[in-house]
């Protein structure tokens, strides 16, 4: 069988919009992370150490009720 050479250039093209595919993809993940990172940061170091489990909330106490053994 005689293999087209149309087809093998078509498939290297694609291999080659794939491969910048990836290269946009790396850098919008970047951008995600430094716009959650920017959030983060606007939390005050008070907020940062403040307890927030609390034991003896309704909510606590209705999974230990739910979810007793």
């Amino acid at each position: 069988m005689k293999i087209d050479s149309k087809t093998k250039l078509e498939r290297r093209e694609f291999l080659r919009v794939m491969g910048g595919g990836v290269g946009i993809g790396a850098a919008m993940a970047v951008a995600a992370t430094t716009i959650v990172g920017e959030a983060v940061a606007a939390e005050s170091m008070e907020e940062a150490k403040k307890a927030r489990y609390q034991p003896d909330s309704a909510d606590v106490k209705n999974f230990y009720r739910v979810n007793r053994f």
